[in-house]
């Protein structure tokens, strides 16, 4: 009767292990990056006045989402053209790091529905981890939309926030 005791708790206690994560499982599932999609990535445009990194299709009006900023004011403007239903807020996300910003809703001249603006700061942790990453995700109520890099183009997200500053 005293092996079967004892071969319980041994017992358990593997299957109990058995159930459990492993360590490079779960480092496999938070290091997974996103996918870029093809013909969509990041454009930088610059000037003296005013400097913009915009999602989208290269020369369309296709623009999920749009960086904009006066170079060296810190300051970010943030515009993303949604559904008229969407909730007046711009969240984002980039590697778990998750910002949401009150937002400004005006019907979209270019696109059916709203285009929310608002205001950001380029130190921002969402921003910092977008910049590190290469890809910033936009989320709303029924949906969430990665925004990736293609291979390649990440030098300019960095050079939009060194001209933001």
């Amino acid at each position: 009767m005293r092996p079967i005791i004892w071969l319980a708790p041994a017992a358990a206690a593997l299957a109990l292990s058995a159930c459990a994560p492993t360590t490079s499982h779960l480092t496999a599932a938070t290091n997974g990056a996103p996918i870029p999609v093809a013909g969509y990535d990041w454009h930088l445009n610059a000037d003296a006045d005013e400097a913009s990194l915009s999602y989208g299709m290269a020369e369309t009006d296709d623009v999920p989402l749009d960086l904009s900023c006066r170079p060296g004011s810190g300051a970010l403007q943030i515009l993303q053209t949604v559904a008229e239903d969407h909730p007046r807020v711009i969240a984002l996300e980039s590697g778990g790091d998750t910002e949401t910003y009150p937002a400004k809703a005006e019907p979209s001249a270019m696109h059916d529905g709203l285009d929310l603006t608002a205001v950001a700061r380029t130190t921002d942790p969402v921003f910092l981890r977008f910049r590190k990453l290469g890809w910033l995700a936009t989320y709303g109520p029924d949906y969430r939309t990665p925004l990736v890099a293609q291979q390649g183009s990440a030098p300019q997200i960095d050079r939009f926030f060194t001209l933001c500053g």
